[in-house]
């Protein structure tokens, strides 16, 4: 199933498959269930009216977004290379601990073909694709969403304590086009690509797979919510595989793409 989110003329309302929830049910309620009282309430109340209007981010205004780094060997290299202190970042690969930090909160997050930023005080930024998982308030796994964690590699590189700098600003954080509501162990070895076009032409194109991630997507669910209780739920960026090269800087204009599966995000950086 396919959970959307739509602005209507009077309201946000959320729909699935293509056809509305009625009004009044949101993303907040939904999480709030058990993974299988999700599954049967999307199944019965799906109306024929049919979804309209421009698609949003699919979260709502106060869920929060968190994310996990250094989970893939490229992430990790990329992160040793712009960093004067690289040792750390190996160490974090493999450490029993996962690197988890706050990444945004839902009134902030761009959904498809709306804007994502730059820091002006930054000369060294990327995009970086990645599986969001959906997790609701009981620390199930119900879906998975594409997202973009633009992040600031020099600020980051400069000093690891920047790091709340380098990955936490307006416009820093991208999610859509909707959510796949699945089990979890049908999310597995997912593709994901990365483009980005500049001045209509493609100055970047990658693809990875979900399947080279270091870490179980049950190992990160259980650290994010090991002390911390999400009464409507979160989200969970899994870290990225695709990280351009060191020559690579986003620019304004450029137009970023992400696919995650068969779930797609496209973003022109301000």
């Amino acid at each position: 199933m396919l959970l959307t989110k739509h602005k209507t003329t009077n309201e946000s309302r959320w729909a699935v498959d293509r056809h509305f929830l009625p009004s009044g049910i949101n993303l907040s309620t939904l999480l709030e269930m058990s993974r299988e009282e999700m599954f049967q309430m999307l199944k019965t109340l799906s109306s024929a009216e049919s979804a309209i209007g421009e698609m949003e981010a699919p979260i709502d205004p106060y869920h929060e977004v968190w994310a996990a780094g250094v989970t893939y060997l490229r992430s990790r290299d990329a992160r040793k290379a712009e960093s004067i202190v690289a040792d750390m970042y190996q160490k974090v690969y493999e450490a029993k601990r996962p690197e988890i930090f706050s990444k945004s909160i839902g009134w902030r997050v761009s959904g498809n073909g709306a804007p994502i930023r730059i820091r002006r005080d930054s000369k060294w930024n990327v995009p970086e694709p990645e599986l969001v998982l959906v997790i609701n308030s009981q620390r199930e796994i119900v879906g998975y969403c594409a997202g973009n964690d633009v992040s600031s590699r020099d600020i980051e590189g400069e000093n690891p304590l920047y790091l709340p700098q380098a990955k936490i600003y307006n416009g820093s954080c991208a999610l859509g086009h909707g959510i796949w509501i699945c089990e979890p162990n049908e999310i597995k070895d997912i593709p994901i690509r990365l483009q980005v076009r500049r001045a209509n032409k493609s100055i970047f194109n990658g693809e990875a797979n979900t399947a080279t991630m270091k870490r179980t997507l049950p190992e990160l669910v259980e650290f994010l919510t090991r002390e911390l209780d999400f009464p409507q739920g979160v989200f969970l960026m899994t870290g990225t595989c695709l990280v351009p090269d060191g020559d690579f800087t986003l620019q304004p204009d450029d137009v970023v793409m992400i696919q995650v599966g068969e779930l797609k995000i496209e973003n022109k950086v301000m």
